[in-house]
């Protein structure tokens, strides 16, 4: 079995036991053969924690760390302890046995509970995997980082430390119609006894970052230039910096189905770039139009996976948009907030299967586009 096939059944396994989660354990593993951070936003019980440490037990060979940050970590908590004899020697040597500079799968918990005091060292360590600390530098072995957290930042200062995580995925309880499954695999997962799961070794998962790298995106890199306008155009910031390292989650999401090519349909990935909830719906909505174009039997199943949306739950969004706009405070930026939900709501309703439904929506959606352009 070669080492794509290996990672692929760590991920199958982990989608067996955790079911209704197969979007954010694909993500997980992109994050991973791209060497890209990962962000995870969800209340508790969404098993964020459960699933990152059945991730880590699927590599062997490496350390694993994990953490919960309060507002009062200190950094030895994190980094380690400094050397008490060297520190008689006169030397400022941290001993990271155990701690986050020596892991290959980190989780931090509540990362946005990061203080001051350990801010400076963990930016560096997920930007470049290098540890620094006073006069210290260490290239770190990790494969990936994952954070997680039930709320967005709140204080500036921690926004450098989202930009930190490439992927952002939002994690919520299961679908109702799901629940049966999930109460049984529970069930089965708290008195399950130790068994045999499906492995692949650290060094593998550095070979397969390397292939990543070999990927070929030329076949598609004027579509994804278009892409990276359009987003910039609908008000998402996507920098220079981050278009490139983008470019590690298509080739990822192209390695993972055994490509050494990129196709449209590994465009998918981009879906999960969001800065805030609010843009997750516009990037849906533009990247699925793209996305779905692609017939390629090759594609990511999550490429394949466009969720049919319901008439009842697309009308009070096209209603609660109604409402929003009949507010004379708007500022500039709402009002196009509300333009580009309008635009994927309206690319939703192409999917309605009822056609009766879909053309009532429609009609809903022309006025109130009508509206819009009255007031422009």
């Amino acid at each position: 079995m070669n080492a794509t096939a290996k990672l692929n059944a760590v991920l199958k396994h982990i989608k067996d036991t955790f079911v209704g989660k197969n979007e954010i354990i694909d993500l997980l593993g992109i994050g991973l053969l791209a060497r890209e951070n990962a962000f995870l936003l969800g209340p508790p019980g969404t098993a964020k924690s459960a699933i990152v440490r059945s991730l880590s037990k699927g590599i062997e060979g490496d350390k694993n760390f994990e953490y919960l940050l309060t507002r009062f970590t200190e950094p030895n908590e994190i980094f380690g302890p400094f050397d008490i004899r060297k520190l008689k020697e006169g030397e400022l040597i941290t001993n990271t046995d155990g701690m986050m500079p020596e892991a290959s799968m980190v989780f931090l918990d509540e990362i946005f509970n990061a203080n001051s005091a350990i801010l400076n060292s963990l930016l560096m360590a997920l930007n470049e995997k290098i540890f620094r600390r006073g006069k210290e530098t260490k290239k770190l072995p990790a494969l990936m980082f994952v954070g997680a957290s039930n709320l967005m930042p709140e204080d500036e200062s921690l926004n450098a430390l989202l930009d930190r995580f490439l992927i952002r995925i939002k994690c919520d309880y299961v679908e109702p119609d799901l629940l049966h499954q999930v109460l049984l695999a529970g069930w089965k997962l708290e008195g399950s006894v130790t068994e045999e799961v499906p492995t692949i070794s650290a060094d593998e998962v550095r070979e397969l970052q390397k292939l990543c790298r070999q990927v070929d995106l030329s076949a598609t890199r004027n579509e994804y230039v278009d892409i990276i306008h359009s987003l910039r155009n609908t008000g998402i910031k996507v920098s220079d910096r981050r278009a490139v390292k983008l470019q590690n989650l298509i080739a990822a999401s192209a390695l993972m189905c055994g490509r050494k090519e990129s196709i449209v349909s590994d465009f998918w990935v981009l879906k999960y770039i969001w800065d805030n909830e609010e843009q997750i719906e516009i990037l849906e909505g533009i990247i699925n139009k793209i996305i779905e174009k692609d017939t390629s039997a090759e594609a990511h199943p999550q490429a394949m996976y466009n969720k049919t949306p319901d008439a009842e739950s697309v009308m009070k969004e096209v209603n609660y948009l109604i409402e929003k706009w009949q507010d004379d405070s708007l500022s500039f930026e709402e009002q196009n907030v509300i333009k580009d939900k309008l635009r994927y709501i309206q690319t939703r309703c192409d999917w309605i299967k009822d056609v009766e439904k879909k053309k009532y929506i429609q009609e809903h959606i022309e006025s109130l586009w009508q509206k819009i352009l009255q007031t422009i």
